[in-house]
């Protein structure tokens, strides 16, 4: 670890001569990429593995496209050739906040909460409807989120194999009725595709607890042409269908993809318990789900 985050330090010496570096924190927690944040103002990304390469050109065309469409404050990478660890790697300034956590937003008033629904609400929308044009003339591909009717498919088949021999008869029953939607319609997760994120989990999203505001939203890694349910699944994982109920007041017709949003969402957990077992060393996997919201109506309950 230590001669890792040495070589780090070199490479960002190297790349940014005029950096003095005081403090350095290294988090190796990511499977994707390993995070360097020096005197708590500057953050560099290294990937871990060269697949990961793909990624980082991906995420650079998406930030600098969303950039130009969206109000949110988002990071303005720079891309260094990475010339003594051999990778590139990414440097930008850091973005203040914290997570946005369900129990310090339901501990807002009324009023601020609906300024959070109205802020993440708007900025969908925006990206959202980045016109297409603009997406391909920055050559920006597929998001690593996307599945076609043949993928669910055999998602659903990997569950059945890898975890209902751990599942209790009552978990199987949930996955059994949440699949079938899905599973007896080939056309129920057919959508217009559009520019999107792709995780927008709590730990994304930078809240300023003095404002009551986001700060900025960080990690466009998955982002790329993809379904914008996928989007809302994160958000209703994390803070429940109240919440998105105070942004459909914002985003127009939010209710025409909400069964797809339930689709995605209750396959987040299933996806995560899969990754854990093909990631042994990573136990986190197991863990991602706790403190999640959990408060999501079934598929085909309607949109009130």
């Amino acid at each position: 670890m230590n001669n890792t985050l040495e070589q780090y330090q070199k490479q960002i010496r190297l790349s940014e001569h005029s950096l003095t570096i005081k403090n350095v924190d290294l988090n190796c927690e990511g499977l994707v990429n390993d995070i360097v944040i020096i005197n708590k103002n500057r953050v560099f990304r290294f990937p871990k593995h060269d697949w990961a390469i793909d990624h980082l050109w991906q995420e650079a065309r998406c930030l600098e496209l969303a950039s130009q469409h969206l109000d949110m404050p988002l990071p303005k990478w720079t891309v260094y050739d990475g010339e003594f660890i051999g990778l590139p790697f990414v440097g930008y300034d850091w973005i203040p906040g914290k997570p946005l956590q369900q129990f310090e937003m339901l501990r807002l008033p009324e009023r601020d909460q609906d300024r959070l629904a109205e802020q993440l609400a708007i900025f969908l929308l925006q990206m959202h409807q980045i016109p297409m044009k603009d997406v391909e003339a920055a050559e920006i591909g597929s998001s690593v989120t996307m599945r076609s009717f043949e993928d669910w498919v055999k998602m659903y088949e990997r569950v059945q194999e890898h975890l209902f021999p751990h599942l209790m008869a009552v978990s199987q029953e949930w996955v059994e009725q949440h699949f079938a939607p899905v599973l007896a319609d080939p056309h129920f997760m057919d959508c217009d595709l559009t520019f999107m994120n792709g995780d927008l989990g709590q730990y994304h999203l930078l809240y300023n607890p003095e404002t009551h505001l986001l700060n900025g939203v960080i990690d466009f890694g998955t982002a790329g042409l993809g379904d914008p349910a996928c989007d809302f699944c994160c958000l209703l994982n994390q803070y429940g269908e109240p919440f998105l109920h105070r942004m459909s007041n914002y985003y127009p017709n939010l209710g025409a993809m909400i069964d797809r949003i339930r689709f995605w969402t209750g396959t987040l957990e299933l996806q995560w318990l899969l990754g854990g077992l093909r990631f042994p060393d990573e136990p986190s996997w197991f863990m991602v789900h706790i403190g999640r919201a959990r408060d999501m109506m079934p598929i085909g309950s309607g949109w009130k």
